[in-house]
């Protein structure tokens, strides 16, 4: 005798049989990936203002440019791209709630393309910072900003890509960008590109046009470094090496066979002509584990190694080249 089909059932919360469904609807699906940006957006937007410059020439002042940035903490201090505020002879910021003021830059680096900014208020709600180094490519990128003065737009995409290389408007390559589809434009730039949970991924900062789609982030990580620095000393001197480099994951055998502490290490990407890097000997497809002795996890770690006491001393370099690990000697410079 042939088996009877039967349809397949779930039990429903209250003990009934309720016909299963293997997967959402597409109306639901679109009503979650709204309720995630609308949800997130709400959680940032009270933190994000407006920033318009203003330069003076002669005896007159003109407007000088506009850009975007977000509190980061309540004591009035707004992180921003550098070249929002450079060259200003003063800036404006407007918060969510109407209210205007003249802030005062804290610090700039270029290097970075990152700036703070300080308003005379206390009680402003700052952003909740996330960790750039739990980033995946195809995750939700949620950016918010004044692009052409529209202020608080919020535009909606995936990270593209991670690991990215970015040359500042000083010339130097900012390592660790993010890329994202998130529409950016104009005035866009210094505002905060969030996740799903509304927490800072990136620090909005460049377009590539006549491209679409093609957008760039500072990585989070390296932004609460360079604010750290600039709130305590208004600028950054960094140890010089001439690397373009990205975090990477080590093969797990060669962690293991070389005992090393921590399972990433920074990739380098170029090494630059005449560059302390290139005197020592380095490589594309190296990557560095290790600094003066102390293990390096990522490109932040790189960084916050680089301090300005290394520049013109002589430094050990770890790096894994293939599966042999070597020693070289290299001499940070300024730049």
């Amino acid at each position: 005798m042939k088996p009877k089909l039967r349809r397949v059932l779930s039990e429903s919360p209250d003990h009934g049989k309720t016909p299963f469904r293997s997967s959402p609807s597409d109306g639901e699906l679109l009503d979650a990936y709204s309720e995630a940006v609308s949800g997130a957006a709400e959680k940032v937007s009270p933190s994000v203002v407006n920033i318009e410059t203003v330069r003076r020439e002669g005896s007159e002042e003109r407007p000088a440019g506009a850009g975007s940035g977000f509190v980061f903490t309540p004591d009035g201090f707004i992180l921003t791209n550098s070249h929002v505020v450079a060259h200003a002879s003063r800036v404006n910021v407007t918060l969510l709630d109407g209210r205007r003021f003249e802030g005062a830059v804290e610090g700039t680096d270029p290097d970075s393309d990152l700036a703070v900014v300080r308003v005379p208020v206390n009680g402003l709600v700052p952003v909740a910072m996330g960790d750039s180094n739990q980033i995946r490519v195809g995750q939700m990128a949620i950016a918010i900003g004044s692009p052409y003065g529209f202020q608080y737009t919020v535009t909606a995409g995936v990270v593209s890509a991670l690991g990215r290389s970015l040359r500042s408007m000083s010339g130097r390559l900012i390592d660790d960008v993010i890329q994202t589809d998130a529409a950016l434009n104009p005035g866009n730039s210094g505002g905060p590109l969030a996740n799903s949970r509304g927490e800072i991924i990136g620090v909005n900062t460049a377009v590539i046009l006549p491209a679409q789609g093609i957008c760039f982030a500072i990585a989070i990580n390296t932004a609460k470094y360079v604010a750290a620095r600039l709130m305590r000393d208004g600028r950054i001197v960094r140890a010089y090496i001439g690397v373009a480099g990205m975090s990477a994951p080590l093969v797990r055998r060669l962690v293991r066979f070389h005992r090393l502490p921590k399972e990433i290490g920074v990739m380098v990407a170029s090494v630059e002509p005449g560059s302390p890097a290139e005197k020592a000997g380095l490589a594309a497809r190296d990557i560095i584990v290790g600094f003066e002795s102390r293990p390096v996890g990522g490109i932040d770690d790189l960084h916050r190694l680089l301090s300005e006491e290394l520049i013109g001393r002589k430094c050990a370099l770890d790096v894994i080249r293939g599966t042999e690990r070597l020693r070289l000697e290299i001499v940070p410079s300024r730049k």
